[in-house]
């Protein structure tokens, strides 16, 4: 779930939607020009960059479709988008998360497969289509066609690192510790948590962590235990490695104020800290301001190393079951599947979530390779397989854990009554939005 990091957006936009402006996906009268209308929450991030650079480039190919791609705030974005599906005057298309929030929203998206949708041999050229179809399997009849392939993920200074004498990145939980002492002693922050100069709130978030930490416990077919509650939320496992976690601010391992920072990766790219959690969206701008000092890094949240990483298309477009255009929709949503549109994508810094692609940006080509040459399990994001109540819970509780204010088991204990209260359709054998 990739859209707490949302950066703002201009007060021009939130005042359209305020008044009750909307876009609406109409020919233009006289004209045989179609306009396709996609909502997206991306904010300024890289994201905005590629999909409004997909629209210019297919309407190059398609001059007699036009994209007009909408920018909606982070911060209400889907309450806005159902409320105008149930109206039937939205947009056509529009970004959709995968995982649980696909499912969710399921009956206002049409399946991408089939007769009158994207081509089976043009899906078959995506990875990850199986967490965003019907009950999270199978892959020929998506509601989401991936932008793009995310990796949440650590981030580290290699020259801090050579620095501090550390001569090979942490595996588990006390070289990361040793890791943290040696850098505190050449004078800068370990490890930098805070808000990354997200729109949607004051604190970090906290599953980027959280994902790690349960690779570190279980593998993935086990994650769905989580789910269903075969597995506990309050497991002893998953209370000592937060308690771990823990560690890392009260033996001075990270900045003091991880609830309320707001600077945390200016503080990475200037310097000042060693490593940050997060992912692909910002790597381009990890690698325009260090160079190669800047480099990828498997959080090691775990008392062995991870042999596991997240690999997950966690966004992308989806189609409007009310469209009037849905042949076009299709045939936007056929062009991302194009070497056209990866070259679009690597350009804008993201990874394509093409089979077989690689990226011109070293450090997301070095993500890349922890699947493809040392043969890391691929993880969906918790956050994405997790229900909605549950992540919310989660949000609110964990952050307080690293800060010390809330014990391991005390924010287990909330995370699990919440998932509890769940009917049983929601907390099954099958995934279910």
């Amino acid at each position: 779930m990739k859209m707490i990091r949302k950066r703002g957006i201009s007060a021009i936009v939130a005042a359209t939607v305020l008044t009750g402006t909307v876009l609406v996906s109409t020919p233009s009268w006289g004209s045989s020009t179609t306009t396709l209308t996609i909502w997206e929450n991306y904010g300024t991030e890289q994201n905005a960059v590629a999909l409004k650079n997909l629209a210019t480039a297919f309407t190059a190919k398609n001059p007699g479709i036009k994209i007009n791609v909408v920018s909606e705030p982070a911060s209400n974005y889907f309450s806005l988008l159902q409320s105008r599906a149930i109206t039937r005057n939205g947009p056509d298309m529009a970004v959709m998360w995968t995982g649980l929030y696909s499912l969710q929203y399921s009956s206002f998206l049409d399946n991408l497969g089939g007769s009158g949708g994207v081509p089976a041999a043009d899906l078959a050229k995506m990875e990850g289509l199986s967490w965003m179809s019907p009950q999270l399997k199978g892959a020929s009849n998506p509601l989401v066609m991936p932008l793009e392939t995310q990796f949440y993920i650590g981030f580290y200074n290699k020259k801090l690192f050579a620095k501090a004498g550390i001569k090979s990145v942490p595996t588990d939980w006390n070289q990361l510790y040793a890791a943290c002492t040696a850098l505190k002693k050449i004078g800068v922050t370990p490890f930098t948590y805070g808000n990354g100069g997200q729109a949607l709130g004051a604190e970090f978030y906290p599953w980027y962590d959280m994902s790690y930490m349960m690779i570190g416990n279980y593998s993935v077919n086990q994650w769905k235990g989580l789910y269903n509650g075969s597995i506990k939320w309050t497991a002893p496992a998953n209370v000592t490695a937060l308690a771990n976690w823990a560690k890392l601010k009260s033996m001075g391992c990270t900045n003091p104020d991880v609830l309320t920072k707001t600077n945390n990766i200016q503080d990475f790219e200037t310097g000042k800290a060693a490593m940050l959690m997060d992912g692909t969206w910002d790597t381009q701008q990890y690698t325009k301001a260090m160079g190669s000092n800047v480099a990828a890094f498997v959080p090691p949240f775990s008392v062995k190393p991870i042999r596991g990483v997240v690999q997950f298309p966690g966004d992308g477009i989806s189609a409007m079951s009310y469209s009037q255009h849905k042949a076009d929709d299709m045939k936007f949503l056929a062009f991302m599947t194009t070497p056209q549109a990866a070259a679009i994508i690597n350009a804008a810094g993201l990874i394509p979530d093409i089979k077989g692609t690689t990226t011109s940006n070293p450090v997301n080509q070095q993500m890349l390779n922890f699947v493809t040459k040392q043969h890391m399990a691929v993880y969906p994001m918790l956050d994405n397989v997790t229900q909605v109540n549950v992540v919310n819970a989660g949000s609110t509780e964990l952050p307080t854990v690293l800060s010390g204010q809330t014990s391991p088991s005390a924010a287990l204990s909330k995370m699990a009554q919440v998932l509890n209260a769940y009917p049983a359709s929601q907390r099954g054998s099958q995934y279910a939005g």
